[in-house]
């Protein structure tokens, strides 16, 4: 069972809120919500090669929803709470779902983006259980958005 949410909880979805705001990361966010629309790692990496902008951007948005999943993922941060406001979280799965396997075998990786994938498929859930088919609706509309 899920622990209930407490003060230290509150505190950490500020802080990560907090840096959702700096200004390198919120143009990266808008880059990944408006451009990344891939289907394969190999069409990822050649519409964002190593040095660019858009590599760069890439490497920031998912990297730091990774971080946040391993915290909801190893129990520091109470997931109910989460789930409540954090449903950037899924749109970036949701786009990285496509190329995830080509990425692991590119990388020989299997291990890559676990959190991001593990967390996803709770908040799925979590979504459905409160709303049935929500999650369902929202990664249509994610894909239209490709």
């Amino acid at each position: 069972m899920d622990r209930s949410a407490n003060i230290d909880d509150v505190n950490l979805i500020l802080r990560l809120y907090e840096m959702r705001r700096e200004p390198r990361l919120r143009e990266a966010r808008a880059w990944f919500a408006s451009s990344f629309k891939f289907q394969s790692w190999e069409e990822c990496i050649q519409a964002c090669p190593p040095g660019t902008d858009a590599n760069a951007f890439f490497r920031q948005v998912t990297t730091y929803w990774e971080m946040v999943a391993s915290i909801v993922a190893s129990g520091v941060l109470q997931k109910d709470l989460f789930f409540q406001s954090g449903r950037e979280l899924l749109l970036v799965w949701e786009r990285l779902r496509p190329m995830i396997a080509s990425w692991r075998a590119a990388t020989r990786d299997q291990m890559l983006y676990h959190n991001l994938e593990t967390v996803g498929a709770e908040f799925a859930k979590w979504m459905n259980q409160r709303s049935p088919g929500s999650y369902e609706a929202f990664a249509e509309r994610m894909r239209g958005l490709r």
